[in-house]
């Protein structure tokens, strides 16, 4: 660079220009100019790296897209996805596969075969996943190994879940400050160098005075805060995860999961309305005349501390008017037509759609056949319930649009005989144009099927 500088200085510049001019001048400028490149690389790969962690996070992407239907090591609404490479032709095969299933089942005699036997259930398109997330997914859950039991703590808390992702964010942050300083160092270590050479340079601008910087600011805050606000509308009302206190704690993996009590017993209005409804006291106690106490495996809290089955039951009783000692329900003596001292369970509702929203139970059950497990996840696992999807609009439709009616065979009888008016779906199969029919295609994914 210094011989650069002196040789362009020689053929450019008059001698007596010439004698004036330092080599360390022309070097200055590419100093300068190197530095803040430098700076603005270290900025920008900081970025990156953070972005690139976020994108390779198989386990996030896995519980993103695929949770819902997969687990990585037992076969759940789809195959356990652990142990892939064994099962499936190649790693390109994959890539298809999760871009376009329906695609792939028509084209492909492994992807015809895995279909028929996970019918009706049928694999969603993601198409919107890259290669090296895909790859990142994979990893996961060829790595993935089952969770120790946690063990609580003296103060009976459980072990924290680690989350990398604010630490990863801090790392960055300072970072992009180490940099933005060793470029202000650099710029005053270079005046001060110049000043000690009799060489004349004007005071360099502040920081918090440059454009580029005030710039490269307001770029990153309005992309950051663009980012925030764009989330935050889009899970406005949504409340994945959700799992308020219960005034009884209502064990479902005990009831549904232990002792095979059908969902329909308690939620019986499930099959034939609307709602699902919250079945009354009386319901409880039917069985709960005899179970008076709970003997049970333990019964532990998502943050580890232990419930005591049977002061549960005995809550139960106060709501009920029942009277454990005699065996029957207190005297109405005030008349109103209840035991005295009974009252209604004031449960706290878990799945709220808005208003404008119609869902109808009985129509999923009955007509469509789906299970509870569907829309709630693995109740029968659950100790306090908790909001398995998010139900959401884009949830929703991705549904309607792989799951498949009971269509009816005129050959065979089978089927929803409502679906014998569908004359040109009928046509269809029988001329192999198609092998299903989904409810989108019998106007599940029209505005008005939803939304009042």
């Amino acid at each position: 660079m210094l011989i650069y500088c002196q040789y362009r200085a020689l053929l450019l510049l008059p001698k007596k220009d010439f004698l004036h001019t330092r080599p360390d001048n022309c070097m200055s400028r590419y100093r300068t100019i190197i530095t803040k490149a430098l700076a603005s690389l270290i900025f920008i790969l900081s970025l990156s790296l953070n972005n690139q962690l976020f994108a390779a996070d198989g386990e996030a992407l896995f519980k993103a897209n695929c949770a819902n239907c997969h687990k990585p090591d037992a076969d759940y609404t789809g195959p356990a996805l652990k142990g892939w490479s064994t099962r499936e032709p190649s790693k390109e095969w994959v890539y298809k596969w999760i871009n376009n299933p329906a695609q792939m089942i028509a084209s492909d005699a492994y992807a015809k075969q895995l279909a028929d036997k996970w019918k009706p259930t049928v694999m969603t398109a993601f198409a919107n996943l890259k290669k090296e997330e895909i790859d990142a997914i994979l990893k996961y859950v060829d790595d993935y190994a089952p969770p120790a039991a946690a063990t609580p703590a003296a103060g009976g808390e459980g072990a924290p879940e680690q989350d990398n992702s604010l630490l990863l964010g801090i790392l960055t942050l300072i970072l992009a400050v180490v940099g933005l300083i060793l470029v202000q160092v650099n710029s005053n270590l270079r005046k001060l160098s110049d000043e000690k050479e009799g060489i004349l340079r004007g005071e360099p601008v502040p920081f918090y005075r440059n454009k580029t910087y005030l710039m490269a600011g307001i770029l990153v805050l309005f992309a950051i805060g663009g980012y925030y606000t764009i989330n935050g509308a889009i899970g406005l009302g949504r409340m994945k995860d959700y799992q308020p206190v219960q005034p009884i704690y209502y064990s479902h993996k005990v009831h549904a999961g232990v002792n095979q009590i059908s969902c329909l017993y308690c939620h019986g209005s499930a099959q034939d309305s609307k709602h699902a409804g919250i079945p009354s006291v009386n319901v409880c106690m039917n069985c709960h005349m005899a179970v008076k106490e709970y003997k049970g495996d333990p019964i532990v809290r998502e943050d580890g501390s232990q419930v005591n089955g049977t002061d549960e039951i005995q809550k139960l009783y106060k709501y009920a008017g029942w009277n454990p000692a005699t065996k029957s329900y207190n005297p109405d003596e005030n008349h109103d037509g209840a035991p005295d001292g009974s009252q209604p369970i004031s449960w706290v509702k878990i799945h709220n759609l808005p208003d404008h929203v119609y869902f109808n139970h009985s129509q999923h059950i009955k007509v469509g056949k789906q299970q509870c497990q569907t829309c709630h996840g693995n109740i029968q696992e659950m100790g306090e319930v908790a909001q398995f999807s998010d139900l959401s609009m884009g949830w929703c439709v991705n549904c309607h649009r792989e799951s498949k009616v009971d269509f009816y065979n005129k050959e065979t009888g089978e089927g929803n005989k409502y679906y014998s008016i569908y004359e040109k779906f009928h046509n269809d199969i029988k001329n192999h144009k198609m092998d299903s029919v989904t409810v989108e295609n019998i106007g599940g994914t029209e505005c008005q099927k939803c939304h009042y």
